[in-house]
């Protein structure tokens, strides 16, 4: 009898394992077709502009509809141009924020207050991020630009990215304050016990241990500035041209989205509207692939 039961038992088990294993691989197949049914939906909504233009429509240089002469260069360029130097701007921030909360600050009402800060800056919807850089970061700057002689348009790539900066730091910084508390505290003092002051031991202990970490936190900052649309619109000009330089009025691929996919009717142009948005989905794609890459090449084993 005793056998019988401990048998029943074990079958039992093994059937709430199976179950279970089911619904975990049902979970990464569905995962899987979502990935795949966004690129078939832009890719064939997108194919009367693919081809019309080609591959040439992503360095193509002129964005005129009323002429049907459409690139994507100009967007591309902005894309790239407002995202990446935004994430340059955010890694000494962000670096600092996640060694301050995790090694020097763990615990107390400092530590709250400014966890709880970030917090708030990652669920700000992003308009009200583009309505305080109309009022507050625009007029600086403005005069920015004109203390340097520069038209002061206030509005374009700098501005951007300084909003895109401000909303990706919340991101890479938790990431990385996360990882830096993971660091095994037998690695830390042994380091101090040889003589090694705080500085050395953050330089050669805490970061090399958790640099993929940190990297990924930076990788998924980098995956919200690229898709950041209502900010970016708000200041980047809606300039559809290649931008000449950091101050100059410009736009991206997803404002450009958000601008014009609603007003238009014309299947052409739609298109392009469309193809843009598969060229986007495919950039964050190849980034988050290379950024793997990266981290599994920079992880300690």
């Amino acid at each position: 009898m005793t056998g019988n039961k401990s048998t029943q038992k074990q079958d039992a088990f093994a059937v709430k394992e199976k179950i279970f294993r089911g619904i975990l691989y049902s979970a990464a197949i569905i995962v899987l077709f979502l990935v795949l049914g966004f690129l078939i939906t832009l890719t064939i909504h997108s194919q009367l502009s693919i081809k019309e233009y080609g591959f040439g429509f992503v360095f193509g240089k002129v964005w005129k509809p009323t002429k049907n002469e459409l690139g994507a260069l100009p967007f591309i360029v902005g894309t790239f141009y407002t995202s990446f130097f935004a994430l340059l701007l955010s890694i000494p921030f962000s670096l600092s924020i996640a060694i301050f909360l995790g090694e020097y600050f763990k615990e107390g009402a400092i530590s709250t207050f400014l966890k709880s800060s970030v917090e708030l800056l990652a669920g700000m919807p992003s308009i009200i991020y583009g309505f305080w850089g109309i009022f507050m970061l625009v007029p600086i700057v403005q005069k920015i630009q004109i203390a340097l002689g520069i038209a002061p348009y206030g509005v374009g790539i700098f501005t951007s990215s300084i909003i895109l900066t401000i909303m990706i730091l919340p991101y890479s910084a938790s990431i990385g304050r996360e990882v830096i508390q993971l660091v095994p505290d037998d690695l830390k003092e042994a380091a101090y016990s040889l003589g090694a002051t705080r500085f050395e031991v953050i330089r050669k202990v805490i970061i090399p241990y958790a640099r993929s970490g940190i990297f990924a936190g930076i990788i998924l900052s980098l995956g919200r500035a690229l898709g950041e649309t209502m900010a970016v619109m708000m200041l980047i000009g809606n300039l559809n041209k290649i931008p000449k330089g950091i101050f100059s009025p410009a736009n991206t691929m997803a404002s450009l989205i958000a601008n014009d996919f609603a007003e238009t009717t014309e299947e052409l142009y739609l298109s392009a509207i469309i193809e843009i948005g598969l060229i986007l989905f495919l950039i964050t794609m190849i980034i988050n692939l290379i950024g793997r890459m990266i981290i599994k090449k920079t992880s300690v084993t």
